[in-house]
């Protein structure tokens, strides 16, 4: 599961008053929720795009901070994909990165550079010389 920040002085709530039916927007009908970190996530089953087996979306809430946006992805193997399919595996990608932009107001290079600030200020993370 990833976690991603909005910009400085933005809300998830703010950005997408309405998550469900964003997200159902994006990837299909919302099947059920999911518990993580003491936050209940949608859960779409059956998403719209062939390429996605499932997919678990929704707000963490934090006391004291901003909420977070978690999101789990769950993609089908490519060598299980006929070929319409594969055709639908560049519009995953960009549903993805769309809905992660509208969702942080962060694009995929600031998200990439982010998480590795995050793992780079990361006491417990190793790192061997």
């Amino acid at each position: 599961m990833k976690e991603y920040k909005m910009r400085r002085g933005e809300y998830l709530e703010e950005r997408i008053p309405d998550l469900k039916g964003t997200i159902e927007e994006y990837f299909g009908p919302v099947t059920g929720t999911e518990e993580f970190k003491g936050s209940d996530l949608y859960v779409i089953g059956e998403p719209s795009n062939p390429v996605f087996e499932r997919i678990v979306v929704g707000a963490v809430k934090y006391s004291g901070k901003k909420d977070k946006l978690a999101v789990e992805f769950h993609e089908r193997n490519p060598a299980e994909l006929g070929p319409d399919e594969l055709e639908a595996a560049g519009d995953a990608v960009s549903k993805k990165n769309d809905f992660l932009l509208e969702a942080t107001g962060r694009d995929a290079k600031s998200r990439r550079d982010s998480m590795k600030r995050a793992v780079e200020d990361d006491p417990d993370h190793d790192v061997d010389a």
